[in-house]
C-alpha cells in the first residue's frame, strides 16, 4: 500500500511525529510503499487524519 503525509506534523502529539517517523514519513507529500500487516494497519488508524492511503 502507498502511504502519504498530507498534513504538517508541526504541533501535533510526540507520539503521533514518532508513528509518523517510524512509517519513514517526515516531509508533507513524501510518499512510502508497505506491506499491509496488523502493525503497519495500527500505525495508519492512529494517525489517519495526515495521511492518504492506497491500496
Amino acid at each position: 500500500m502507498k502511504i502519504t503525509l498530507t498534513k504538517s506534523l508541526i504541533g501535533r502529539k510526540k507520539s503521533h511525529i514518532a508513528t509518523a517517523k517510524a512509517l519513514g514519513l517526515s516531509k508533507i507529500g513524501k510518499t512510502v510503499e508497505k506491506e499491509s500487516n496488523d502493525a503497519i494497519n495500527g500505525m495508519i488508524k492512529e494517525i489517519s487524519y495526515l495521511l492518504k492511503v492506497e491500496e
